[in-house]
This record gives C-alpha cells, structure tokens and sequence, in this order.
C-alpha cells in the first residue's frame, strides 16, 4: 500500500518535476544561509571583543542584512514554486475528475451519492493539494534544517547541543498528541458546516412545503441545533490551538533557558565564546518552527495519502458504455428507421433480463406509442435506444447501423431522449431551451417553444424568454417544465424523438397538439412511452410491453378489441376518469 502511495505521489509531481528541482535547490540554499547567518553573527561578535569602530559595526550589519535578505528572497521563491505545484496538483485534478464524472454513466452519481463525489472533488483535493506542496515542502525543509543545524552546533559545543534540544522530543510529542486532535476537530467542524450547508439548500428547494404544511419552527429548530453544533465544534478547535501554541512555546523557553544556563557557566571557564553561545541560541530558535510544525505536516502527509486512495478510486471508475474501438460515425443523413432485433437487455451486475427478445421495425416519420403496466421494461426501452445502458451486439440498428458500433456523440446528436423529470438549470428559458445548440437564434428558439406549446406560457411572463426559471425549474409548473425541456430537444436536429413519459403533467388535449405539431413540422419519427392510453390511441401504432416482452402490436382500435394487457390498461383508465 505504501509503495502504491509512493508511486501516486511521483505520478502527480512528475509534470512538475522542473519546478520541484528548482524549488529543491532554493531550500538548500536556504537551509545553507541559515546556517551560515548565525556563524557570522559569531565571527562578527567575537571579532568586536577586540575593539571596533562605527565603521565596522556597520560594514558588518550590513553583510548580515544582505545575506538576511538573500535567504528571504530565495524562500520566498521556493516557497512560490512548491506550493505552486500543489495549487497546479489541485486544479489540473479537479478539472480530471470533472471531466471523468461527465463520461460516467447517468445512474454512476446516484450509486455513490452526489455529496460523496462532491467531497472527494473538494475536500480530499484540497487534502491533495496539502500533500503535495505544504508536506512535502515541509518534511524537506526540516530534514534539511536538522541535517545542516546540528552539525554545526556540535562543532560549537556538543554537550550544549545535547542539552539544548533534549526537550525536542517532548514538543514533538506535544504537537503529535494535540495534532491528531485538531484534525479530528477540524474535520468534524467541516462535517458540521456540511450538514449546516445542506439543511440550507434543502429548505431553500423545499420552501413551498414548508410553508404549507407550517413546519417553520421545526426548521428553525433543526437549524439551531446544527448551528449550535457547528459554534462548539469551533470552540473546541480555538481552545486546543490555545493550549497547544503556548504548550509550545514554553518548551521552547525553557530549552533556551538551559542552553542560556549552562552557557554561561562554560563562559567564565572559557570553554565556549559569547559568539559560540549566541549563535547556539540562533540554531534552537531556527530549530524550534520545524520541529512544532512536523506534528502538523504528518498529519497533513496521512490525510492526503487517505485523499489520494479515495480521488484514485474514483477515478478509477469506468463507465460501462462507452465507444467500441474503431467506432463508426454517421456520415450520411439519418433517415430515422429503428429496429430491434431479439432486444435482449439486462443491466451490469444483474443476471436479471429487463428486456426479453423484443422485436419491431419503427419506420421514419413515425409515431409510436410504447405503453405497459410499471415496471413493464418501457424506460429500460428509451435508454436503450439512446444508448444510456449497455446493449449487445447486432440487436438494435438505427437505419443501417448497428447501435453498438457507432460513435456515442454521432448516435445521441440523431436521437433526443426527454425523461419524465427533464432536468432545467438554473437559467433564463431562453437559456435552457437552447441547452443543446448555444448558438441557436432567436426565431429558432421561438419555433421550438412554439412546436411545445410553451409560447403562450412564455408570452405571459413578464420577462419572457429571459425569465429565470430557478433551481430545477422551481418557479415553473410541472407541465411547464416539461415542455421547456422537450423544446430543448426539438431544438436539436435529431431524427428520432424519444418522450419517456415527457407529457405526463400535460392535458391529453395539450399532449396531441404537441404530438401533431411535431409531426407535421419536422416529420421526425416520435416514440411516446406513456401511461396516458388516451394520447397513445391517436398514435399511427402502438407497442405494448409487459414483464420485458412485446406482447401486442397494433392500433388502437384493435387493441381494445383484443383481450390481452391493453384491454385491462385501456379500462383502468376508462374506470379512473369515470371515478374523477
């Protein structure tokens, strides 16, 4: 598991591998000037024991500054080019992720949960990000501080050495213990504004049941309790941070408390010089910041190496339809003919066959019904034909092209899917009418609101086209909003039209205008699933699945002549609107 990590860390830093190499390099000098600053502070301090002049003092006031200044500098730079890495780490893999999340399969986000992906494509980012510029930069510049300042403190005076940083280890632990709790805090800080967060955007979409149903001050309840929660968990985090940082620096002054200590015994013995000594105190000061802060930086290492497995594991997701090698693209125009030969479905990880041996032949320029009991197989059909699940071989052909071995983009530019819920962004109508063709004009966004029926709608706005719909089309009926989306895929010149129960809050009356207005301005072929057996009858046919199979086929003055499941759904209906 570790050489995996290793292996994922080298993959992410290995673009930048320029940058990493210089900024390397920019730390060594800069460790290197740390190290050299207090040698001639104590060059400079003994040498003036034998007498100065102002000339002097300030010749050598000056050189400290420059090579102060040098070292800032250089840190400055290093610092840039490292944490720079890291913030190019975190944008590069957040555009990744969202790019691998547009290529998954529909169902993919509900399986894991829209918050996980949320959280995986932010927070543990973010963890990434943390990994690769501040640890890394951190654990390197404290392995280059102790590997540089230790050497030279023991040639100063080893048993101060010794002694001067012997309380090391208790700071680290320190900072170990009250790390591993600040994380943990931090985190459920974050879980608490998370949950805050969610209780907001939930209330917001569901602010009209709120107020019908009168529950305001359960929601103002279950508000401050989250409040409430999220206030203590950041008191919890400040009063660690409080204990922990003077913790710190105590330890920190008792250490140079000894070093001062016993220093001055070994100088009335001679045994060491005020030089030596101050800048044996230069060293302990310079070591203490690293040595506080490795706590954090471990920490930080471990949660990006658990963010590292989680964003990995998500990326490793494949979707499961995806282009057959050698794919073929349409070329010629798509006449519209559909035709599904022993369309047997079953979806992945299921033996179950949704889908049973279906065949028909759909002609261009018609208008079929698909109609059967819930559950019967009738949207497994849709996205079947869209391609939105996996379908074999030489079983469902549009024209003369199997379905399988043409180009995802080529098949769903030919054939417009509106589900039941078409979804609406948060936009003008105008906007997400021409989702699909951002270029399309004005007119042509007009005659497809036309073709849906939405245009006396819109005229009735007070903002028209440039009304704002709201999330998910909030402010929209639902009859509205199913029209917008099917006039956003009539915008598109796709040959075949595929309603999956897209009409379902239209009147039948409204349903037929629309089925006919399409007809006969687009002579497009038109599949209707629907539970409305009244828009169905005025169908040119009618294909009527129960249990996955196609078990009738015809018109519907047939069919209601036939005992068989149209029969029994034609009656149903019949019965519920005579109970209306």
């Amino acid at each position: 598991m570790a050489a995996l990590q290793v292996d994922l860390i080298k993959k992410y830093l290995k673009p930048h591998y320029k940058a990493l190499i210089l900024g390397g390099i920019c730390l060594v000098i800069v460790n290197l000037l740390s190290v050299t600053i207090p040698m001639e502070v104590s060059r400079i301090v003994d040498s003036l024991q034998e007498g100065f002049t102002l000339n002097d003092v300030l010749n050598q006031s000056l050189w400290i500054i420059i090579l102060a200044s040098l070292m800032a500098c250089v840190r400055l730079i290093s610092r840039q080019l490292v944490f720079g890495v890291g913030r190019q780490v975190e944008v590069d893999l957040r555009q990744k992720l969202f790019d691998h999340m547009l290529i998954q399969d529909p169902g993919w986000v509900q399986e894991i949960g829209s918050g996980e992906v949320i959280s995986r494509a932010t927070s543990d980012v973010e963890n990434i990000r943390r990994l690769l510029g501040f640890a890394i930069l951190s654990l390197t510049n404290t392995l280059l501080a102790y590997s540089l300042t230790i050497p030279a403190m023991i040639a100063i005076d080893p048993w101060l050495t010794l002694v001067s940083i012997s309380l090391y280890p208790i700071m680290l632990g320190t900072v170990g213990l009250f790390g591993g709790r600040m994380v943990r805090q931090r985190k459920r800080q974050q879980e608490a504004l998370s949950r805050l967060s969610e209780l907001i955007q939930e209330d917001l979409s569901g602010i009209s049941a709120i107020k019908i149903y009168g529950q305001e001050n359960k929601e103002q309840k279950a508000f401050s309790e989250l409040n409430n929660q999220y206030k203590q968990s950041a008191i919890n985090l400040a009063r660690t941070a409080s204990t922990l940082f003077p913790l710190l620096q105590g330890i920190s002054s008792i250490s140079l408390l000894l070093l001062i200590a016993l220093g001055s015994g070994l100088l009335k013995s001679n045994s060491i010089t005020i030089g030596g000594l101050i800048a044996l105190i230069l060293y302990v000061e310079r070591l203490v910041f690293p040595t506080a802060l490795l706590g954090f930086t471990l920490n930080t290492f471990q949660i990006g190496q658990v963010s590292l497995e989680r964003v990995e594991q998500l990326l490793s997701n494949k979707p499961n339809v995806i282009n057959q090698p050698n794919s073929k693209k349409i070329t010629e125009s798509i006449l519209g003919r559909l035709e599904a030969k022993n369309l047997t479905v079953r979806y992945d990880n299921s033996s179950r066959e949704v889908l049973k041996k279906i065949n028909f032949i759909i002609k261009p320029g018609e208008l079929v019904a698909i109609v059967g009991p819930v559950g019967c197989g009738k949207t497994t059909l849709a996205r079947a034909i869209g391609r939105m699940v996996n379908v074999p071989k030489n079983q469902l052909f549009l024209d003369k092209y199997d379905i399988v071995e043409l180009n995802l983009e080529d098949l769903r530019k030919n054939i417009a899917l509106v589900p039941q819920e078409g979804y609406l962004f948060t936009a003008t109508l105008a906007e997400n009418i021409k989702y699909g063709d951002p270029m399309a004009s004005n007119q042509e966004i007009e005659n497809s609101a036309t073709q849906a029926r939405l245009i006396d709608d819109i005229k009735g706005f007070p903002d028209g086209f440039n009304t704002l719909v709201g999330e998910r089309g909030i402010t929209l009926s639902g009859g509205q909003r199913q029209r917008t989306a099917l006039g956003r895929a009539l915008l598109v010149s796709s040959r075949i039209i595929v309603l999956d129960d897209a009409l379902a809050s239209v009147d039948n009356k409204t349903a037929a205008s629309i089925l006919n207005s399409i007809r006969n301005q687009t002579n497009r072929t038109i599949l209707m699933i629907s539970h409305q057996l009244s828009a169905a009858a005025a169908c040119d046919r009618i294909l009527v699945l129960d249990d996955g199979r196609l078990v009738q086929e015809g018109i519907h003055q047939d069919l209601i002549t036939q005992d068989g499941v149209y029969k029994k759904l034609w009656e149903r209906e019949k019965a519920v609107e005579t109970l209306k």
